[in-house]
């Protein structure tokens, strides 16, 4: 009664419920969020500083790295600072322009992921079946003129969301019931036709998403044809070494992506809680495992990072 009083006074504001049914346990959940989040942002900012102050390191392939680390960052702070909030000191209200905004950003975000991930495959792609000429194809200049096409492609696709979801009346309910301020969560409370919101959605997932894994499959059916087509396995050894931390971070990445965006839309049999609890997961884990699966896998950064912790 409470929450309905406090929405009808101020039609403007919303309310996020955070996981519902398990608010008892919030500060409990909050504790591993609010670690992974931590972890993730002092690694990511740990592997962009060594990568900044080493000129050796200055390649194409540890840009790509910087670019990820900058989006990791991004992507969790706007979403995890909030959600801390619901959960700690149950400060639940998000205005509509908070709403609209973190709606906005968080999805572009993620279509700036998924380009880095296409980016990365074609340096990938480069590297294993043309290795003479990857200086040449694949410079730093090309890969800072590509993460800049990737970027543009984000905000242009995900622009028109928060101009979808002002247009829609909110007439009664203003509870969202999430962490945060996704797209067809806010829609679904509205009280007009959400037609336009839905078909947007979906079709900027299938060429968003879709597009960047046809794209990162098409790449990694050339790889694996190069692989097979050299007889050493020694060759095949160092080219699967290549690709393992790509790898890794695709299948962290585009799993929980893909089950959020489709239970969003088609998972009605799927349990609210769960649902809110991995599309959160997707905002911390990623962040915290990728620089350690890049300081693991790559031997120059490693070496960076060890050189830096014994002089400490």
């Amino acid at each position: 009664m409470e929450v309905s009083n406090f929405t009808f006074s101020d039609p403007s504001t919303f309310i996020l419920t955070g996981i519902l049914g398990f608010e008892s346990a919030h500060v409990w959940i909050s504790i591993p969020f609010s670690v992974f989040y931590i972890i993730g942002i002092l690694g990511n900012f740990t592997v962009l500083f060594i990568i900044v102050k080493e000129e050796t390191l200055h390649k194409p392939m540890y840009l790509l790295v910087c670019m990820l680390a900058l989006t990791d960052i991004s992507m969790s702070t706007s979403v995890v600072p909030k959600t801390l909030c619901i959960f700690w000191f149950n400060l639940k209200s998000i205005t509509l322009g908070g709403c609209l905004t973190q709606s906005f950003f968080l999805h572009m975000l993620s279509v700036m992921y998924s380009a880095i991930l296409v980016i990365m495959a074609f340096d990938r792609y480069v590297a294993i079946c043309n290795p003479l000429r990857y200086a040449t194809i694949v410079s730093n200049a090309r890969i800072a003129k590509l993460g800049l096409v990737g970027l543009i492609r984000a905000v242009l696709l995900m622009l028109p969301l928060p101009l979808l979801l002002s247009r829609l009346p909110f007439c009664a309910s203003h509870t969202i019931p999430h962490t945060y301020c996704e797209h067809i969560a806010v829609a679904k409370i509205s009280c007009g036709d959400i037609t336009v919101n839905r078909m947007y959605g979906l079709l900027m997932s299938f060429i968003g998403t879709g597009f960047d894994l046809t794209l990162i499959v098409l790449s990694y059916s050339l790889i694996i044809r190069a692989i097979f087509s050299n007889s050493s396995k020694k060759a095949h050894q160092k080219a699967l070494n290549t690709c393992t931390a790509h790898i890794c971070v695709m299948l962290m990445s585009y799993t929980p992506f893909l089950f959020s965006t489709l239970t969003h839309r088609f998972g009605q049999g799927i349990s609210s809680h769960i649902h809110i609890m991995l599309a959160n997961l997707y905002f911390v884990l990623p962040p915290m495992l990728n620089p350690i699966i890049y300081g693991v896998k790559s031997k120059e950064l490693c070496e960076k990072l060890g050189k830096y912790t014994w002089r400490r």
